[in-house]
């Protein structure tokens, strides 16, 4: 492979979960929810109950807790990237943990999984020897519109 083909695939594309707060954004849902426990947690202070109050401070750092977890999760992205000659998928998790897999474009046959609704619920690339699936974190509507983007180029690729 000559370095014009290396340097421009027929298709490139990189998957990422979306995410709908930002870190600042999370620290902002949690004050809110804070402040909103303040009130009926302050009346039960004052009723007697004073460990209610710990429990709703609880309840705060729980949803803190997952926010900041669902964030971190979405570190992860996929690569996939299409010459003449190969496909290559770069796979890293939330952590770093890279994983690539190289296909051949001429026997690997792009398999879109749906439900009765002729919603997109997976993505596999199928060879003789390995199975593997791209962008299961994706949403229904993203998994489609890659589908039919990389199906296309694929099928470019095959001549």
């Amino acid at each position: 492979m000559n370095t014009e083909t290396e340097a421009r695939p027929l298709f490139a594309a990189r998957l990422t979960p979306h995410r709908s707060l930002s870190p600042k954004g999370i620290k902002i849902v949690c004050a809110l929810l804070a402040g909103l426990a303040l009130v009926p947690g302050l009346l039960f202070y004052l009723l007697g109950a004073w460990p209610v109050v710990g429990f709703m401070g609880l309840d705060v750092l729980a949803l803190y807790w997952a926010l900041t977890y669902s964030f971190r999760d979405g570190k992860r992205f996929e690569e996939v990237t299409l010459w003449a000659d190969r496909l290559m998928i770069r796979q890293v998790s939330p952590q770093g943990e890279e994983h690539k897999d190289e296909f051949n474009p001429f026997y690997v046959r792009l398999v879109v999984d749906r439900d009765f609704d002729e919603h997109t619920t997976a993505i596999r690339l199928r060879a003789a020897d390995r199975e593997l699936l791209v962008g299961a974190f994706l949403n229904p509507d993203d998994k489609a519109s890659f589908a039919q983007a990389f199906g296309t180029a694929l099928r470019k690729a095959r001549g």
